[in-house]
């Protein structure tokens, strides 16, 4: 499993990433905002395009300042799974800076927990 955190929108990265490397999947991280769901929505019909499914969508950063909700309400219309949210916490930031990722640094926290939760349902999905 190759792990890809490309820019928003459907530009020359990710045709480029699509046409050039085999994929069993793709899923799709988004913010609550409706602009980010506007990407996810061209994302996910890009992929469509070129026949490679849409494992489910994340949404990133929920909280009081961005919201919660957009993305799962996508999910649903887009009839692709809901993966579930990562709050907006430092911890992402600060153990980036760190050099020790939040799963390595708080491996019982809510995000490591997330993270894992997230991993193992695509593992289950992609039969590994």
């Amino acid at each position: 499993v190759l792990v890809v955190d490309l820019p928003p929108g459907t530009g020359d990265v990710q045709l480029t990433l699509i046409q050039k490397t085999p994929l069993d999947g793709a899923v799709i991280v988004s913010t609550p905002q409706e602009v980010a769901l506007a990407d996810a929505r061209r994302g996910h019909a890009l992929f469509q395009k070129v026949g490679v499914p849409t494992l489910g969508l994340i949404e990133n950063m929920t909280g009081p300042i961005f919201g919660k909700g957009g993305a799962e309400a996508e999910a649903g219309r887009l009839g692709v799974a809901y993966l579930g949210d990562v709050p907006l916490d430092a911890s992402v930031r600060e153990g980036g800076d760190a050099g020790a990722p939040v799963v390595i640094a708080d491996p019982e926290g809510e995000v490591a927990l997330r993270f894992r939760a997230f991993a193992a349902t695509l593992a289950g999905a992609l039969g590994l």
